[in-house]
């Protein structure tokens, strides 16, 4: 089964489990970026971020090159802002919808703390189909753990045992 792993990481945290998971299950990565970057750092960071992500901002997207008709598996990663996804991957979801209907969808979530089931949530809202498999991870670069790695692997390992090879 072909998969892709599509995410967007503003600090790291979603690129490190986003390779994480695309090395175990060999999958490809494609990386969102935006035209406009967001801010790091600081307050900025928060208000900008968690304003977007409140108002369902669709901030423009760098170009990718992703034929998404050739995956069966599409995973889509993404920080937990403001309690929902991150803008980039609703950009990212807009462009994609029309392709993922008949794909198995799954996804992970980073966060500094909870809300993950909520965000989760509101992507299936966005994507309208429920995910196969879940996972959420906090802070997996700034502050890893064993906990994390075995969540990665249990996940990587329930997404594996669906696949119908």
């Amino acid at each position: 089964m072909k998969t892709i792993v599509v995410f967007y990481s503003l600090n790291g945290n979603t690129a490190f489990a986003a390779d994480r998971i695309a090395t175990t299950l060999k999958a490809d990565l494609l990386a969102l970026e935006t035209v406009k970057p967001y801010p790091k750092k600081g307050f900025a960071k928060f208000f900008h971020g968690g304003k977007a992500a409140v108002f369902g901002d669709e901030p423009e997207l760098q170009p990718f090159n992703a034929d998404l008709s050739g995956y069966d598996l599409i995973l889509l990663g993404t920080p937990v802002w403001a309690g929902t996804f991150s803008p980039p991957l609703r950009s990212f979801c807009h462009l994609a919808k029309s392709c993922l209907g008949d794909k198995i969808i799954a996804a992970f979530a980073s966060s500094s703390g909870g809300s993950a089931e909520k965000a989760f949530k509101k992507l299936e809202n966005e994507v309208g189909y429920q995910f196969s498999a879940t996972l959420h991870l906090v802070d997996p670069l700034t502050h890893p753990n064993e906990g994390n790695e075995k969540r990665i692997s249990d996940f990587c390992r329930a997404l594996s045992n669906g696949k119908n090879e």
